[in-house]
């Protein structure tokens, strides 16, 4: 049977929810000749951050960043999206607003945009309704793409399925530095008495050493400096295993010299000394590129973090991948949880999308969105559909969250280069540093992404 005559005869594939990722991923379905019907609970039920009813609304900010694609990963995702036909790039372009070197769009002629154009694709079918559980078993391939809000009715099914342990329903999340930004002149590798756990050497943390005028004017920092509010949505999701380091310190000035903080079973090697407090740096993927500093979950605004981080000796020049936050946000454990095409392992019929996956970020949810889509597409048609590439933005990005990351600290991450494989200098060169190291790390992405487009055309035309 040729790929013309299978496409007559295609069972729909149900895509849940019509954010930015959900919107994606049918329109993905749909440009490879696969039926998609598309359920969002918008107007049906509503949530408490949406305020219309249009597919892809954007709830927050109304940028989608820098759109830098040489030095800014973020903007080479952009870029890769546009080479692989993506709506909401698409949508962004034609409705984007004067923002410097970042894009910007007018948010309800954006999400205008994209329903307009999900509601005239024949192949795509708009149910405005609510899954209040698990596909049913018909749905014999289904993504969830329900985003930060998921409904509860849906949430607590997922949990049923997988394990309450492996959704989350806040992420707190630490800030994790490149590690190459760490300076080890005045930091230095070790465990706490030497240790080594499973797959460890004894030198598995990067320690920053305080002294203790260093560490009193850091809690005085931390006391004076700007937090972010929760919204009243959020509610105010403190328990004592994830507080944020601020809320800590205004337990007693000494609470984090004992929790996070602490010094025992550690020696400066540059002093031959204990130090009086410490911030310990864990790596936080597979590559050994990131580290995160450990218990440091906080609500300083992001300018603050980055002020008062680099106060810590070592840190002084810390590059930060993502900076630390308490929200509201429901999301899997994708490293445990999904297979390298996104499909739950429990329940392979199921694939997962956007934020619910992991990804932090428009643009991030919206490329995970795209591959669900397209590798959704490629199994409905018998098609192989291999990943792209490691090196790739979106190849990163999809390798961090099945596996790249640690499972039992995954926290959700925005793209970063911090996520590709290094760039190896030729034999006999320097290492590439700097802004030439993104700019080497951007022309072996667009290379290998259109090399990668090749095999994939070459194969349908086959």
């Amino acid at each position: 049977m040729t790929h013309n005559t299978l496409k007559h005869t295609l069972k729909p594939v149900h895509v849940i929810g019509g954010g930015l990722a959900g919107s994606e991923a049918a329109w993905q379905l749909a440009r490879a000749g696969v039926p998609a019907v598309l359920h969002e609970m918008r107007p049906v039920r509503g949530t408490d951050a949406h305020q219309g009813e249009g597919l892809a609304e954007l709830v927050c900010s109304n940028s989608f960043r820098s759109d830098d694609a040489e030095y800014n990963a973020v903007g080479l995702l952009h870029e890769e999206m546009r080479r692989l036909g993506s709506l909401i790039m698409t949508a962004a372009d034609v409705h984007k607003l004067p923002a410097g070197g970042a894009l910007a769009v007018d948010r309800d002629a954006f999400s205008g945009e994209v329903t307009a154009r999900l509601a005239s694709q024949p192949l795509i079918e708009i149910r405005r309704e609510e899954v209040d559980g698990l596909p049913p078993e018909d749905w014999d391939s289904a993504i969830v793409a329900t985003g930060p809000l998921t409904s509860p009715a849906l949430a607590e099914a997922v949990s049923g399925l997988t394990g309450s342990e492996d959704l989350a329903f806040f992420d707190a999340i630490a800030p994790i530095v490149h590690k190459d930004s760490v300076n080890l002149e005045a930091a230095w590798f070790q465990s706490r008495y030497d240790k080594a756990g499973p797959g460890g050497d004894g030198a598995d943390y990067i320690n920053c050493p305080l002294d203790r005028e260093g560490y009193e004017a850091f809690i005085d920092a931390l006391l004076a400096g700007e937090k972010t509010e929760f919204k009243e949505w959020e509610g105010t999701p403190y328990f004592e295993g994830c507080l944020p380091i601020e809320v800590m310190a205004e337990r007693g000035r000494e609470t984090l010299r004992f929790g996070p903080m602490k010094p025992v079973g550690l020696t400066d090697p540059h002093s031959d000394r204990r130090p009086y407090a410490v911030v310990q740096l864990r790596q936080d993927n597979a590559l050994g590129t990131l580290y995160n500093l450990v218990g440091f979950q906080t609500k300083l605004k992001y300018a603050e973090q980055v002020r008062i981080f680099r106060t810590i000796p070592g840190l002084e020049q810390a590059e930060f991948a993502r900076l630390g936050g308490l929200h509201r946000n429901t999301f899997l454990n994708a490293p445990e949880l999904l297979d390298g095409a996104l499909r739950l392992k429990a329940m392979p019929r199921l694939r997962f999308a956007g934020q619910i996956t992991g990804v932090e970020g428009y643009v991030e949810s919206a490329a995970i969105g795209l591959l669900a889509g397209r590798f959704a597409a490629a199994e409905r048609l018998g098609d192989a559909h291999p990943a792209p590439p490691a090196t790739t933005a979106h190849g990163a990005l999809l390798g961090h969250i099945t596996g790249g990351a640690d499972a039992k600290t995954f926290q959700p991450m925005n793209v970063n280069f911090g996520l590709f494989p290094p760039i190896e200098p030729p034999p006999g060169k320097k290492k590439i540093k700097g802004r030439d190291r993104k700019a080497a790390m951007s022309a072996r992405a667009l290379s290998d992404l259109e090399t990668w487009q090749a095999s994939q055309a070459r194969q349908a035309a086959e």
